[in-house]
């Protein structure tokens, strides 16, 4: 198992390596290319499982470490490098002649991605072919283009071997489909298709189909599909089916079956692409942020995701199923992002879609009013963050604040607005900054569309204790904060605090629920190749700081795990959580020591929420959904004497009591009868119908 995501998206996962199970999936040990961060592809020899080829496309961040092709003749042991270069030049596709598994191709590719800027190929990017099992190789060049190449995806015929297609990125995003009847000795261009909307860097897997000669799957937003070896491509029917596809499966047993992979999960089709059966039990919800509401009696959870919309839900249920998917409601479209609610008023919610798209939505009526601050006659356009943030605020619910480049207040809702800053940031020519080790010329590969929006504001918090005092953290590596509700601000570059490099990028900032000289930050270098936590704590409202990543040889937060959002409880002020790229961690000393929270996945977790009334932790998971802490109220009464006893008490919260309700069908004639489970169900409803409010416990 190879891990990190062979893409080159804003939000890519890294892994540390390749992973090896003996026994069908139930243990794993890293086997190595623990530097690769992104492996591609692996391959496993058809008839000696100890020869392994592993395609590592290497770091997106950076250039160096394990990139390229990697082989290994013990099983995954000893690993040696047989195609690819140290700086720039990964793996992204390899392919083995069914016949002769000496006979390999591989595509290599150049990229690098900033915070500011993609560049999506180079002049190491290629079609190579090795007929030694790859200890050497040959780079194809007839009749293939002989400009700057990006992301490529190879597919061999299973008819006929000897016949090689693949899908090549050229400059600007424009493309091609090349097809070999000669073993990738000469190529002719088939037709100008490539992978559209997000980009080739994000798709351009190519699959030939098992079934039928020269059909080829290009994977895309929508899947194209050639029957005529890439001279003309249709679009695969996807009527109810969800959009950006990358993974595609066949049986071999059944020419009209098709498995494929999408942004929102696992759809199957059984005649073709006709008809879709979406997979519907798999926790796979990417989620960016997430907020709570206080509805009684049970409040709901909020969330923007990669690519399918902006959801919500109850946190608990009334009935004896537990939560079902159709308890859920989408609340907004696109690329859903941070969500805000109204304390005491449940039904007025905010959410956005990308880069600052922000909407208030009314729960009863449906309504959904677009309310992004526009500049005004002569301004600059609005620089919104890919996620931006909101806050309302807590001295008065009709306030809110949002920021683009600059700061925004509005007192109503968001019907009207008024910027309380100037441009907060470094304001930079991103094109003009280092990519590739070097300042680029506009002629080479990049990616504009694939660029977020660089130079804004992601993250603000306003003090619960002083209302004009309010934070603003940017992309670009500065801290900035106001005492007078944005007449005046102080600027604090990152550099600044201790062990923090330059332009490290704000997660999160949050003001003290407590203290009000006392202010949090949680720093990302991971945009530059740096993976270590950056945790810090200001007493004195930022003039200076201190880590509180504790020492991870002594309970401290682990090297290599990235720091994404912090919570401090509103009861005790030194029980804070983190949000971390390998889960959630708590300390109970201020950061002194953290401990890993047992029970959560080891996963990206982007944002946390506290439901104050309740006492929960929930957790907006990067790819497993959304995770609920019950009432962690006794951790505030945890100390080392009560930890050393024999036996502690902890106390408790209120607890709501209600009735369990079925309300799904169920079983038999009329549902019920002696010897059915729900019988008891129905039994215990009748007496739950006593008139004494004390029988009904």
């Amino acid at each position: 198992m190879g891990t990190g995501e062979n893409v080159g998206g804003r939000h890519v996962a890294y892994g540390d390596g390749i992973y090896k199970s003996t026994d069908g999936g139930q243990s794993w040990k890293n086997m190595g290319l623990k530097k690769s961060e992104h492996i591609s592809e692996i391959i496993v020899h058809p008839e000696n499982s100890n020869i392994v080829w592993v395609a590592a496309q290497g770091p997106l961040w950076k250039s160096g470490d394990e990139r390229g092709l990697y082989k290994s003749m013990d099983g995954g042991a000893t690993w040696k490098k047989v195609l690819g270069n140290s700086e720039w030049t990964g793996v992204t596709d390899i392919a083995i002649d069914p016949r002769d598994a000496n006979v390999m191709y591989a595509a290599t590719w150049d990229r690098h991605r900033t915070i500011a800027a993609f560049m999506g190929g180079g002049p190491g990017s290629g079609l190579h072919r090795s007929r030694d099992g790859g200890e050497t190789w040959t780079k194809l060049k007839t009749g293939l283009p002989k400009s700057n190449l990006g992301k490529i995806g190879i597919a061999i015929s299973p008819q006929q071997p000897d016949v090689i297609y693949a899908a090549i990125e050229l400059d600007r995003k424009k493309g091609g489909v090349y097809r070999s009847a000669n073993q990738g000795a000469s190529w002719k261009k088939m037709s100008n298709a490539v992978s559209g909307a997000t980009g080739p860097h994000y798709y351009q897997e190519l699959y030939a189909s098992p079934h039928q000669f020269d059909r080829l799957y290009l994977m895309n937003v929508r899947i194209l599909v050639s029957d005529n070896g890439g001279a003309n491509f249709r679009t695969l029917t996807e009527e109810k089916k969800h959009s950006d596809n990358h993974a595609i499966v066949f049986r071999k047993d059944d020419p009209n079956y098709l498995l494929v992979g999408t942004d929102a999960g696992i759809y199957e089709s059984f005649d073709l692409a006709a008809n879709w059966r979406f997979i519907p039990n798999l926790p796979l919800t990417q989620y960016y942020k997430v907020a709570v509401d206080d509805r009684e009696p049970f409040y709901h959870i909020y969330g923007g995701t990669q690519d399918n919309g902006s959801h919500a839900g109850p946190s608990r249920t009334d009935n004896r199923h537990g939560i079902r998917n159709q308890d859920w409601y989408k609340t907004l479209g696109a690329d859903g992002h941070q969500s805000a609610t109204e304390p005491g008023n449940p039904d007025i919610i905010y959410a956005e879609t990308q880069q600052g798209g922000m909407h208030r939505i009314d729960l009863k009526t449906g309504e959904q009013v677009f309310i992004q601050p526009q500049p005004g006659d002569g301004e600059a356009e609005e620089r919104f963050n890919w996620d931006a943030p909101i806050v309302v605020s807590p001295h008065n619910p009709a306030t809110l604040y949002f920021a683009s480049q600059r700061v925004w207040r509005s007192d109503n809702r968001g019907d009207s607005w008024t910027a309380i800053s100037s441009d907060l940031t470094r304001n930079e020519e991103r094109l003009a900054l280092p990519i590739m080790g070097k300042q680029q010329s506009w002629d080479n590969p990049w990616d504009i569309a694939a660029m977020s929006v660089f130079n804004s504001i992601t993250s603000l918090s306003q003090s619960p204790l002083q209302e004009g005092l309010i934070y603003a953290g940017t992309d670009d590596g500065i801290i900035q904060m106001t005492e007078d509700g944005g007449k005046n601000w102080q600027k604090i570059m990152v550099e600044q605090l201790p062990g923090v490099p330059a332009k490290a990028f704000v997660n999160d900032i949050k003001a003290d629920l407590h203290d009000v000289n006392t202010v949090y930050i949680a720093l990302d270098n991971h945009k530059s190749g740096d993976f270590q936590p950056y945790l810090y704590k200001s007493n004195d409202k930022g003039k200076t700081w201190q880590s509180i990543k504790g020492d991870p040889k002594a309970g401290g937060i682990p090297d290599r795990i990235l720091t994404w959002r912090i919570v401090q409880d509103h009861i005790k002020k030194d029980l804070l959580f983190a949000a971390t790229e390998h889960g959630i961690y708590v300390t109970l000393n201020g950061g002194q020591q953290w401990e890993k929270l047992k029970g959560a996945p080891t996963i990206s977790f982007r944002d946390l929420a506290i439901q104050k009334r309740e006492n929960d932790l929930v957790g907006a998971s990067f790819g497993r959904g959304f995770y609920v802490l019950d009432d962690y109220s006794a951790m505030r009464e945890v100390t080392k004497e009560n930890l050393a006893a024999e036996a502690t008490l902890f106390s408790t919260r209120k607890a709501w009591r209600y009735v369990p309700k079925n309300i799904a069908a169920q079983a038999g004639a009329d549902g019920y009868s002696a010897d059915n489970p729900d019988f008891g169900a129905l039994f215990t409803c009748l007496l739950y119908t006593s008139p004494s409010p004390r029988d009904r416990g």
